[in-house]
């Protein structure tokens, strides 16, 4: 009797809802990340803040930049604990060579989605995104509030059946 390997469990930790209202998404990669031991701590204490993150490359390696992560208060007395840390992110080469080509060439940029556990480790989604015109984020709004208003209305409809 053979074993199937289960899927790993994914909990969302963070998410950066701002990123899909100011561009628009074009491709989603998964990387890891180099964190600290006070910050996976933070991290499962909910203490972190994706909002004003963005992705950076230096050397042909990824970095998480503005990724807002705060210290826990029981934090060790002799780490002093830096909230905007820079940190790495882990892909493949060929994936981040590719990125990085896209970025460079098309006018693309790297945009942190979400922060979230998968098999007990930190990930981060990255998206390749363009930014979105302002008439665009207007349409989003619209778009939006008609979702919100059509639910609205089928709620309604439903309740005043019964």
């Amino acid at each position: 009797m053979s074993k199937t390997p289960r899927p790993a469990q994914i909990a969302n930790i963070a998410e950066n809802r701002r990123a899909r209202y100011e561009y628009h998404i074009d491709e989603q990669h998964e990387a890891g990340m180099v964190l600290e031991g006070w910050e996976v701590k933070a991290i499962r204490a909910g203490q972190v803040q994706l909002t004003d993150g963005y992705v950076t490359i230096r050397d042909g390696q990824l970095f998480l930049i503005g990724c807002r992560i705060n210290a826990l208060r029981t934090a060790s007395t002799h780490i002093h604990p830096e909230a905007d840390r820079t940190k790495k992110l882990l892909m493949h080469k060929e994936e981040i060579r590719r990125l990085i080509g896209k970025v460079e060439q098309k006018g693309f940029t790297l945009v942190p989605l979400n922060l979230h556990y998968k098999g007990g480790r930190v990930k981060a989604e990255i998206a390749l995104a363009k930014g979105k015109a302002e008439h665009d984020k207007r349409n989003t709004e619209k778009e939006r509030d008609w979702n919100r208003e059509k639910g609205r209305l089928m709620r309604h409809k439903v309740s005043s059946k019964a």
